[in-house]
């Protein structure tokens, strides 16, 4: 950050930050927004011009979580372990950067479906190589009783980006006239326009936290973790023959389930989950190698792939319960993210036709609608942290999920699509907390040397519920609810509710630990 306050050396313990130096290391994250949420307002749109039906766009989409399951801990661990000239976090925002600005540029481009596919997962892995160091950052940066401060603000900017992006080729379209329709197989103008605009925005505003800020070095980092005290030090008490019979029991669960979707020819999306789960067995089998044959080698220093899975195993109990929320919170958003324009097209505007003109309208309508949602968010994250000094971080939590839940459901009972921006305020309360009460109730129990690891390995309970939902929920309504794309939305805000209960189980002693 600018002028770090030199006192810090003398005292041991990171100074207090002004207000201009968390809005430098926090203004990163609106370009990095500003891409994301122009890929969650028109990828679905992208794909279906392209020719994909509605039962193929969970797959499809499977892209994004996918990435940020690999990526991120990989890049944590990375970040964890990078000191140059740029700092430890900093070479990763301005790679990802570059990475995601060039996929924008190139996406709105795509002749057929697979190719945008195929640029969502580079989209989307580049996001994640910009977006996890920047949650480590605000631990690395500020002291403890500023962490929720920082992350209210990076809830700030993520929406005030995305109120901009997802409106982006609905203001193109209606203020300045450029065509929001195209002929067969072609992207409309307005989605290429705002792909080279988000793209240039998502850069200049990552440069701008890159270069006005600095990072304590890892010495630094030492000094100040040896005189703060810590809920959480990891006991390690895994052992490799643990490890080997857990890699036996997941792999064959998974191979039995990939073996009865195969036989009895079901939803291929279930493909999923189930090699998913067969996956886990064999880096299970590897970490029991590792503690086997390198017995003599510290944990830390097993390399990259058993750090995260060891990692896995020994995180904090806050961080377990707060697993439980987060797959009921992203279960329900990735469902809004991937259905809200084939709900509102076909439910509120009465078309399938991914040509007319009705349907363009309402899939312009559902970019305003996450234009609103985000905007809201960025009120609601100026009060939450007042909200959170009167009735605490948990119960500021639950209502704010509540509020999404029900702005969710309330999508089937709206008829009029004008008025469907009133459930989007709840929608971007529970939006704003998601981003940041999480973080505030886990950042402090988590020491400074694997900051950006265990941040990384959080986003595994971002990732997994939303591969489950893409692997089940195209199964579930086409199953129970005749393929009619509303019933997602109302699944996903019941999902909602139900993490704001779960909220009440996270520990709040953070000496239980």
């Amino acid at each position: 950050m600018t002028d770090i306050d030199s006192s810090a050396q003398q005292i041991h313990t990171k100074p207090m930050l002004n207000f201009w130096q968390i809005f430098n290391m926090c203004f990163g994250f609106l370009g990095i927004q500003f891409g994301f949420a122009l890929q969650n307002a028109n990828v679905s749109r992208i794909f279906q011009t392209l020719g994909a039906s509605i039962d193929d766009i969970p797959i499809l989409w499977i892209a994004a979580p996918l990435t940020g399951l690999l990526v991120q801990p990989i890049i944590g661990y990375m970040s964890d372990n990078t000191w140059g000239r740029l700092g430890r976090r900093r070479p990763y925002f301005l790679i990802g950067a570059i990475c995601t600005t060039l996929a924008l540029f190139v996406m709105p481009h795509s002749p057929v479906l697979w190719v945008a596919a195929g640029m969502l997962w580079i989209m989307d892995a580049s996001i994640n190589i910009a977006m996890e160091p920047f949650r480590a950052f605000v631990g690395d940066n500020l002291p403890n009783q500023q962490r929720a401060q920082g992350y209210a603000m990076q809830s700030f900017f993520i929406g005030i980006g995305a109120v901009i992006a997802s409106a982006l080729p609905y203001i193109l379209t209606n203020y300045f006239n450029v065509a929001n329709t195209a002929p067969p197989g072609e992207i409309a103008d307005s989605v290429r326009y705002a792909f080279y605009f988000g793209g240039a925005v998502l850069l200049l505003a990552v440069c701008w936290t890159v270069f006005t800020t600095k990072e304590y070095s890892p010495q630094e980092l030492a000094t100040f973790e040896s005189h703060e005290q810590h809920a959480f030090t990891a006991q390690y008490t895994r052992t490799w023959q643990a490890y080997r019979k857990a890699a036996v029991i997941w792999s064959l669960i998974g191979a039995v389930l990939t073996s009865l979707v195969l036989l009895k020819s079901l939803d291929k999306q279930l493909y999923i989950l189930t090699l998913g789960v067969f996956a886990f067995g064999p880096l299970q089998w590897f970490c029991s190698l590792r503690l086997q044959h390198h017995s003599d080698v510290e944990r830390d220093e097993q390399g990259m792939i058993f750090s995260v899975i060891d990692s896995l195993f020994h995180m904090p109990k806050a961080m377990r319960q707060l697993a439980v929320v987060q797959f009921f919170s992203w279960f329900a958003l990735f469902s809004m993210w991937i259905y809200t324009t084939a709900a509102v097209t076909d439910y509120h505007y009465g078309t399938q036709d991914v040509l007319s003109k009705a349907y363009n309208d309402g899939a312009d309508w559902v970019g305003m609608l996450f234009a609103s949602y985000n905007g809201f968010s960025a009120l609601a994250a100026l009060l939450i942290p007042l909200l959170a000094m009167a009735v605490g971080l948990k119960f500021t939590h639950l209502i704010n999920l509540f509020c999404g839940g029900l702005g969710l459901i309330s999508f089937y009972f709206i008829n009029d699509p004008k008025l469907l921006w009133l459930p989007m305020i709840g929608v971007g309360i529970a939006w704003a907390s998601i981003l940041s009460i999480p973080y505030a109730l886990l950042s402090n129990v988590l020491p400074a040397e694997k900051m950006g690891i265990y941040m990384g390995i959080f986003n595994f309970f971002i990732v997994i519920p939303q591969l489950l939902a893409a692997s089940v929920l195209g199964v579930l309504l086409n199953t129970f609810f005749d393929g009619q794309p509303i019933f997602a939305l109302i699944m996903g805000g019941s999902f909602m509710l139900l993490a704001g209960i779960s909220v009440l189980f996270v520990s709040s002693n953070p000496a239980k630990q």
